[in-house]
């Protein structure tokens, strides 16, 4: 495993839509765990494969009951409504407040490429929409109701 280099704001694959992972293999696997060690030693919640300047569709995620992979991840439902500070490690130091639904269900594959759902609540709703907007070339700061 390796640390890899996080983009950061300026560089042009943040505001990218990414392509869909076709290929579920060891070089996936690669990046995967290349990321998750990454996202731990960064101190984040989340980090999408845009992030590390790969174009493809899938992300990690751990905001403290485990890790999650990701891989063409889909929001299929949202409920509710959340307002909080939301950060990114792709805009170190910066923080603001975004909406965000309190709940969301989202259908993805593993690192086999088995279909799964997954909700999440909270931080965990809002980490997998900030994460599912990376592949999307959304950041945070599109929705952001203010800089702080």
């Amino acid at each position: 495993m390796a640390i890899r280099n996080i983009v950061t704001l300026g560089d042009d694959v943040l505001r990218k839509v990414c392509r869909t992972q076709m290929q579920f293999d060891e070089k996936l696997w690669t990046v995967l765990d290349d990321m998750k060690e990454t996202m731990y030693k960064a101190e984040g919640v989340g980090l999408a494969a845009p992030q590390i300047g790969i174009l493809r569709r899938y992300c990690v995620i751990d905001v403290g009951d485990g890790l999650v992979e990701l891989i063409n991840p889909v929001i299929t439902e949202m409920n509710g409504k959340q307002t909080d500070s939301e950060g990114c490690l792709s805009l170190p130091g910066r923080s603001a407040e975004v909406t965000r639904p309190q709940k969301v269900t989202v259908r993805a594959q593993d690192r086999f490429g088995n279909n799964f759902t997954i909700t999440g609540e909270d931080l965990k709703a809002r980490a997998l929409c900030h994460e599912i907007d990376h592949l999307d070339g959304i950041l945070y700061i599109d929705r952001a109701k203010r800089d702080k």
